[in-house]
């Protein structure tokens, strides 16, 4: 599945360029993914573009109904708890990956709450560390937004190779 929200995002950056779903489906079928692998990610997008509908409602860049509740703003003074079903299925890395983002203030709660609720739609247990950054760069697509250069090279560069000084 993940292979095809790669290619989604390279080949439809502008997210308002991809196809509606029956058209990529036959794009994808077309370049040669299998079908479960194209309909897991199509499952996949279409829970993310309601969650990312979902939460512009009180991000105030969109007029529509309230959203859902698990999407609520949370006050500047909130914690965010991690149930055991989200520990578990996240992984240390991942919620490490995430509070690491949240502190350096390039993931905002509202979109954290949507890559939670989409890595939690993610097979695997615990997600990867691969997988959550294709997830993060998903959400930024689906908000219509691009991360900045160092959050990009952080979520696009292979750290294995990294010398630490």
């Amino acid at each position: 599945m993940f292979e095809v929200l790669v290619f989604v995002y390279e080949n439809y950056y502008a997210g308002d360029s991809c196809p509606e779903p029956a058209h990529l489906e036959r794009k994808l079928n077309a370049v040669g993914f299998e079908s479960d692998e194209i309909d897991d990610a199509l499952v996949w997008l279409t829970g993310l573009n309601t969650a990312a509908r979902g939460s512009k409602g009180f991000a105030g860049t969109s007029q529509l109904a309230a959203p859902e509740p698990w999407l609520r703003e949370p006050s500047l003074s909130s914690v965010r708890v991690y149930p055991i079903a989200e520990q578990n299925h996240l992984g240390v890395e991942c919620l490490g990956f995430i509070s690491f983002l949240e502190s350096a203030g390039v993931l905002p709660a509202s979109m954290r709450e949507v890559v939670i609720e989409r890595a939690m739609a993610a097979p695997g247990s615990p997600v990867s560390l691969d997988d959550l950054k294709i997830i993060i760069l998903m959400v930024y697509w689906s908000f219509g937004q691009e991360p900045d250069a160092l959050v990009l090279d952080e979520l696009c560069d292979d750290t294995s190779d990294r010398v630490a000084h």
